[in-house]
């Protein structure tokens, strides 16, 4: 390399190179880019005058217009500086190309990110664990020197660690590309021409370089934000896999019933629950619940609840103990914290006497619709939503299920759903599946599941949604 007498730092002298603020700068200032043509002016070109001939200007307009158009089309930022590479080496009429980083390296450490050199490509995003880090030289000296410049008539010193990367070299073209001030990467062009680079108009390429960096920056943390966006539904998937696992895995077998049950949410994971459980002398524990909110946080929270709930040790056949007894464990665990409560109804049903013994905790009443379609909100028990007051002591309250008798146990996600006016579904619209001719539970439950579809249309699913139908067979 040539080097100027009255420096040691290793750096291109101004008396071989031409630096943006160097006096060849006005040469540079006095020749600004043309503005893009009009198709009409375009259409003028190419008419090349009276001879119809294609004109240097037109060529090279054409050529820019191509590459635009294939980059346009990349989605992926090694398939995009792929395509830039190739194209680029017609575009500046150069023999080649190399690529620096000095990323999180220290002075005069820097590493080779791509090599036209190189048989194959290396991706810096996957592979940077093995792009070669080399010390001093004039690639080092260039990176560091956060500038761009044309360099004429250079020599390359045979133990430069740029010499491979630099083949029969005769100019550069340096083009820095800065990251939040600093040009921590860098395009370093060569021609085998010692003048290869004259004339060319070095503020802009510098601007289409970093521009082109810009993207390739966009396209970088899209991929990557893809990448995380995939993994993060994967395990969100795996959530609400898990949390399925702690539905009851078949609907039990009560005697004189036909039950359903729908269990829909709003996102991968929800808080919406439902359980059976089975107690003495064949009677049956039914419960419903809703966490605040939706999503994983509403998953977690439901199966701390269904934690609490089967870890009960006393008496589960008293709905209004139970719900006293994992209102102070979630108390007691998480403390008053009104952003995360849950509603839940607990009812305690006897198939051989009908009776059904029932607490709620701020939950929808569930409706009981006779034969005659006369409908009874099961209300006589309310209290306040679990996790709101450390000490307070629910209560209880008794009905009879009769033949012909239809208890709908469901969640607010239902009646709440909205149309695409903004007019919720409601409780009447939730009743109209229960008809004396419907005779299965299922039957209701894909009644309300396609009215409920058609209902909202496209609307987005903002809420979980769970309905549980149990039909007590005619006497």
């Amino acid at each position: 390399m040539n080097r100027p007498h009255n420096q040691s730092s290793g750096e291109p002298s101004h008396s071989d190179t031409t630096p943006v603020d160097s006096a060849n700068r006005g040469n540079v200032d006095a020749q600004p880019s043309a503005p893009m043509p009009d198709q009409a002016s375009q259409a003028g070109r190419r008419a090349g005058g009276s001879s119809g001939e294609l004109t240097v200007e037109d060529a090279r307009f054409d050529l820019v217009m191509g590459i635009v158009n294939e980059i346009s089309r990349q989605r992926d930022p090694q398939e995009l500086v792929s395509v830039f590479r190739r194209r680029a080496t017609v575009l500046f009429g150069d023999s080649g190309s190399v690529s620096l980083s000095r990323r999180n390296l220290e002075r005069p450490f820097f590493k080779v990110t791509r090599s036209s050199t190189w048989a194959e490509d290396v991706n810096p995003w996957k592979q940077g664990d093995s792009l070669p880090v080399l010390q001093g030289g004039i690639l080092s000296d260039l990176i560091y020197a956060d500038t761009a410049r044309i360099i004429p008539d250079v020599t390359i010193d045979q133990e430069d660690p740029a010499l491979p990367f630099l083949p029969n070299a005769k100019s550069l073209l340096v083009l820095p590309l800065f990251d939040e001030g600093h040009a921590l990467n860098m395009v370093v062009r060569f021609s085998d021409n010692p003048r290869g680079f004259d004339g060319l108009d070095l503020a802009e390429s510098v601007l289409r370089a970093n521009l082109f960096g810009l993207a390739t920056r966009s396209l970088v943390l899209r991929q990557q934000l893809e990448s995380t966006y995939a993994e993060l539904d994967r395990e969100l998937h795996s959530v609400g896999e898990i949390q399925r696992l702690l539905l009851p895995a078949k609907l039990p077998e009560i005697p004189g019933t036909d039950i359903a049950a729908s269990y829909s949410t709003a996102a991968r994971a929800g808080g919406d629950y439902y359980d059976f459980i089975p107690l003495d002398n064949g009677r049956w524990g039914m419960l419903i619940a809703d966490v605040s909110g939706h999503g994983t946080p509403a998953a977690v929270y439901m199966a701390i609840l269904r934690t609490m709930l089967h870890a009960y040790e006393g008496d589960l056949s008293n709905p209004a103990n139970v719900l006293t007894f994992v209102n102070r464990r979630l108390q007691g665990q998480f403390g008053v914290d009104l952003s995360m409560f849950v509603t839940a109804f607990y009812g305690i049903y006897n198939p051989e006497d009908g009776s059904f013994e029932y607490a709620c905790a701020g939950h929808n009443p569930p409706l009981s619709v006779d034969r005659q379609a006369n409908v009874r909100e099961l209300d006589e028990a309310q209290g306040v939503p679990l996790g709101v007051l450390p000490d307070y002591t629910y209560a209880a309250a008794r009905t009879r299920l009769r033949g012909g008798d239809t208890l709908l146990l469901y969640t607010d996600g239902i009646t709440e759903a909205m149309n695409d006016k903004g007019e919720m579904y409601g409780r009447t619209r939730l009743l109209s599946c229960v008809r004396e001719d419907v005779s299965h539970a299922q039957s209701i439950i894909d009644c309300v599941t396609y009215k409920l579809l058609a209902y909202t249309g496209q609307a987005a699913q903002e809420d979980d949604r769970t309905l549980v139908a149990v039909r007590v067979l005619k006497e």
